[in-house]
């Protein structure tokens, strides 16, 4: 492998551009190739960067040494599962897949041939800088608020698993114990499936968490809530307003960090220095994906008997 890893997307859409800029900004990466069945926007983004588009993934995959999938989501297992079978490590945005077997596939490949593979839950650097993976207690409850306006966007999957799957992701990595039922309830709207999603996950430990998700909202919302036994933690992602009477010390002035402006360049850093030996994992693991991927399906198998 070169000294500078040569990145390559795959998807040429507005998330894979994100990826694309990343590779051609950060030190020892350059960004060498965009894959996309569409040529011509594959061009458009790779060009301008540095990069060459690539009419199919087998060459794609030929022309680097890293690999970021930014399809859609339900080419996200296919796409990775080639990548790794070609040698490549990978980071996958979320959600890792939207089929537990799929994903796990993609895991167990990387497994036998000891590649890295990261998935982009990109809130736990907040979680990280805030300091609350350091908390010596276990939360009782979490309430997570996250709405966004209307847009055409990852339609192509449920708003749990465009939108939902962050907080489950963070509720997940905050406690130790598994969950247990998911019950809610929600309605389709503009698309195919969810378009605004209420739930509520009981862990084997008397955690619960309650999310509210919605991408027909009026305005943006995202809020969380954790309850501790020495007392709660509000915080409001927007305002970047932070209300802590838990008695740990928490950094309240997380917003204001490098990698809290930037929580992909953070995630996808760390992701390249997994790669290259200089830490002992990515920000987010397969199986950290795939344990969200598996509850976002239970949400959504709740959702469903609740209509």
């Amino acid at each position: 492998m070169s000294e500078s890893l040569r990145g390559g997307v795959i998807g040429a859409g507005v998330f894979g551009a994100y990826h694309a800029r990343q590779y051609a900004r950060l030190s020892g990466v350059d960004l060498a190739a965009v894959y996309d069945p569409h040529p011509e926007r594959a061009a458009a983004l790779a060009m301008p960067l540095g990069g060459r588009a690539f009419a199919t993934l087998e060459e794609f995959l030929e022309a680097v040494d890293v690999v970021t999938v930014a399809s859609p989501a339900a080419w996200h297992a296919e796409q990775a599962l080639a990548a790794v079978k070609a040698g490549k490590p990978v980071y996958i945005e979320k959600p890792i897949a939207t089929d537990v077997a799929k994903a796990d596939a993609v895991a167990q490949e990387a497994a036998r041939r000891n590649l890295v593979v990261a998935c982009g839950h990109q809130e736990r650097v907040l979680f990280q800088i805030m300091g609350l993976f350091d908390i010596p207690a276990q939360p009782l409850r979490l309430e997570a608020v996250r709405h966004g306006t209307v847009s055409d966007r990852s339609l192509d999957v449920s708003v749990v698993l465009d939108l939902m799957i962050h907080d489950l992701d963070l509720a997940l990595a905050l406690s130790s114990a598994a969950p247990a039922t998911a019950e809610g309830e929600g309605a389709i709207l503009r698309s195919a499936s969810w378009d605004v999603a209420r739930s509520e996950v009981t862990f084997d430990d008397g955690f619960t968490a309650l999310f509210d998700v919605s991408r027909v909202a009026e305005a943006r919302r995202r809020t969380m809530k954790l309850v501790y036994p020495s007392g709660e933690l509000e915080i409001d992602f927007l305002t970047r307003e932070f209300r802590n009477t838990t008695g740990f010390a928490l950094n309240a002035d997380f917003a204001e960090t490098p990698a809290a402006k930037d929580t992909l360049g953070a995630s996808i850093e760390a992701f390249l220095a997994a790669v290259r030996g200089e830490a002992p994992r990515p920000i987010v693991t397969a199986a950290e994906a795939i344990a969200a991927l598996d509850l976002a399906l239970a949400v959504e198998q709740g959702l469903a008997a609740g209509a």
